[in-house]
């Protein structure tokens, strides 16, 4: 009976031991394919290598390409505006007449431009007027009559072509008749679009009470708060008044004193004001009579670029009007805008009706803001 217990014993040992023999049989097919796949992979992984290596120094050479690339760039701007100043200085001696009629010049542009030009100015040319060479722009046309080419001269003297600038800058056109005779410098398509972008922020300097001018070939020169910039980029200049503040965007008209400054403002006349940068009124005797209108476009030199509320007390609704009327329509200076004068008559007319609709007298009114 034991031996035949025994083996079964045996008998299910070595069943087992089969069994697990098949299983490393089929572990070591297993291992046979992965060993063959890390060796693919290795030899995928070589070949990505190799692929990465190449790649190193394809943008090792893309790199030297664009400091090449770059430096030819540079060297390309460079002589860009090399030439543009060559070409520039190459027009020095010329001067482009705009409004000279059609066909008054006859046959003998020269001999004209040398007779008329020193009775239009009014000056006498020693050594007298001599020119290289002279022709209108472009090609004629139908209505040449309405719309007269410019005429563009060469002077053999350089001086000359600075006295008849100076002349134009200070007095502005000539008069040949009931025509107006512009002049101006030549100057290249580069410089001529730089000077013009340049003139583009005009509105915005005046706006700022921003003093500028602009220079040859194209260089804007601006003075705010007693500092100056001289700029050579029209982009600079936008970057610049872009962070600029804004002086008109915060003021308001107040018709009403607090209570607590009421007789300390008292007896102020129709153009006297207060002006404090915290809203309140002020007693100081720099501030009081100060012109409202200068205020109003930030010319104040007590507080330059600061933010300030404005403060005015008039006697009554059709004063306040009249007075913001008179103050909009008094003739203002060519580099002066009558917009801030207007905005201020606006805002009486605003008091004035308000008041008379809500049968108040106008220093009833708290506030009325004009710049929202």
């Amino acid at each position: 009976m034991s031996d035949n217990t025994q083996g079964a014993s045996m008998d299910r040992i070595l069943q087992e031991i089969s069994a697990v023999g098949r299983k490393l049989e089929g572990m070591d097919t297993a291992m046979s394919a992965l060993t063959a796949e890390t060796r693919s992979m290795r030899l995928e992984i070589a070949g990505f290598q190799s692929q990465i290596s190449g790649l190193d120094h394809r943008v090792v050479a893309v790199e030297s390409q664009v400091v090449s690339q770059t430096d030819r760039d540079q060297e390309l701007l460079y002589l860009c505006s090399k030439l543009t100043d060559l070409e520039d200085r190459s027009r020095r001696n010329n001067i482009r007449f705009l409004g000279f009629p059609e066909g008054i010049e006859g046959t003998d542009i020269l001999s004209y431009l040398r007779d008329r030009l020193p009775k239009l100015a009014d000056i006498t040319f020693d050594p007298p007027l001599e020119f290289q060479r002279a022709h209108r722009l472009g090609l004629k046309t139908q209505n040449g009559q309405d719309c007269p080419r410019p005429i563009i001269a060469c002077f053999l003297r350089h001086g000359q072509v600075r006295q008849l600038l100076q002349l134009s800058r200070r007095q502005g056109p000539l008069r040949l008749g009931p025509l107006e005779i512009r002049f101006s410098a030549d100057f290249s398509k580069q410089t001529a679009d730089r000077r013009r972008a340049f003139l583009s922020f005009r509105p915005r300097l005046r706006h700022l009470d921003v003093k500028f001018g602009l220079f040859e070939p194209a260089r804007m020169w601006i003075t705010k708060n007693g500092e100056s910039r001289t700029f050579y980029d029209p982009e600079d200049l936008k970057s610049f008044l872009e962070g600029l503040h804004d002086p008109t965007q915060s003021m308001e008209l107040t018709t009403q004193p607090p209570q607590d400054t009421q007789n300390q403002t008292r007896g102020m006349g129709q153009s006297e004001i207060a002006l404090d940068t915290d809203g309140r009124p002020t007693t100081d005797p720099q501030t009081r009579g100060r012109d409202l209108e200068s205020l109003i476009r930030g010319r104040d030199t007590k507080f330059p670029g600061r933010e300030c509320r404005l403060h005015a007390w008039l006697p009554g609704n059709y004063v306040s009007r009249q007075h913001a009327r008179a103050r909009a329509s008094r003739p203002q200076k060519p580099q002066s805008r009558t917009a801030d004068a207007s905005a201020l008559a606006v805002g009486a007319d605003y008091v004035a009706d308000r008041s008379r609709s809500q049968g108040t007298p106008c220093n009833d009114l708290t506030t009325a803001t004009m710049f929202p």
